[in-house]
């Protein structure tokens, strides 16, 4: 393993290095295409919502390979545009959640601040690309309305920090909103669902590093790879760098159709998520927002899945798999 010194040495981003990534990041179908060595003829234009892939990301990808894991998540398809029973613009009852400007209260003892609607990707199977951002998010305006709220609440006890991906704020931003819920005496713990060390591991600097290290709650990370490749050196550094920071980090997945949907990709992306630091979490059923139809796995071959997956990895390394149903007071397993 790593010391911490040799790990800053080899890895330690520089502090505004993932803003200009996020800056270079593919914003145009076929530029993405063609950068793979992909014919673009034929390739929808973006939709409501547009492509964004980092560099970073699309160094993973095997060129030339149209089927490629990762390219499938983020890439358009004719498909978003044709409407399919079932599917929704809120899929999870978000809106329903919702106690005021950015704040989603759906399960006991937790509340979920929405602090941006930005992310450093755009995956396809987004349950909130629809989501109203612009009158539900907890801007720095808005804060004090959801902090009172949870201040208000005794038997909140975890708050999750999402979006959106709270990372793209400014890590001074960060600070000043844990401060803030720092004051809140009932409070026990803080969680960041994040796919940024993921996407873009230089968001993980020293200065991130020394917020998390305030933080006076323990902390999770719980971060997002759906595939084996979607891990690197520099997403494990990234990973690394945060556990020495005394956070927990556990990565959550979704099940995704022609993605991850064997039990061999999908016991390839639980060791190797484990053997960069994160254990394995959920493993969502896709979420039916509207255009993500395409993404479905059949129902029929769940049972095999998870028994495959029980049988070849340790109890540690299986994930629960779980669906989203707006309105139930938890996530239901599956299985």
């Amino acid at each position: 393993m790593q010391t911490d010194s040799l790990a800053r040495t080899a890895f330690a981003p520089k502090q505004a290095r993932w803003r200009e990534q996020l800056s270079a990041a593919v914003r145009k179908p076929a530029r993405l295409l063609e950068q793979l060595g992909l014919d673009p003829l034929g390739e929808p234009a973006d939709s409501h919502f547009p492509t964004l892939v980092p560099q970073a990301f699309i160094a993973r990808m095997q060129p030339g390979q149209r089927r490629d894991p990762l390219l499938l998540q983020v890439l358009p398809d004719r498909a978003e545009s044709i409407a399919a029973a079932g599917y929704s613009d809120d899929p999870v009852g978000d809106r329903a959640s919702a106690k005021g400007p950015g704040i989603l209260h759906k399960y006991e003892g937790r509340a979920l601040l929405v602090t941006t609607g930005a992310c450093a990707v755009h995956c396809r199977y987004c349950f909130r690309q629809a989501f109203p951002y612009t009158s539900q998010r907890a801007g720095a305006d808005r804060w004090r309305a959801a902090l009172d709220y949870i201040a208000d609440d005794p038997s909140i006890e975890e708050v999750i920090l999402s979006g959106g991906d709270p990372l793209m704020l400014p890590t001074r931003r960060l600070r000043e909103l844990t401060d803030a819920l720092a004051s809140i005496a009932h409070l026990r713990r803080i969680r960041i669902h994040t796919r940024m060390p993921v996407i873009l591991p230089d968001r993980i600097t020293n200065n991130l590093l020394d917020w998390v290290g305030s933080i006076p709650w323990p902390v999770v990370f719980v971060v997002h790879a759906n595939h084996a490749n979607e891990f690197d050196e520099h997403v494990d550094d990234a990973i690394l760098r945060l556990r020495r920071r005394g956070a927990h980090v556990l990565n959550q997945a979704v099940l995704l159709a022609g993605i991850n949907d064997s039990a061999t990709a999908l016991g390839a992306l639980m060791r190797r998520g484990f053997e960069a630091g994160a254990l394995p979490y959920y493993l969502h059923l896709l979420d039916p927002v509207s255009g993500a139809q395409r993404f479905e796995t059949d129902a029929a071959r769940l049972g095999n899945l998870m028994d495959s997956l029980r049988r070849e990895l340790s109890g540690y390394l299986v994930p629960r798999l779980v669906r989203e149903v707006a309105g139930e007071p938890y996530k239901l397993p599956v299985l």
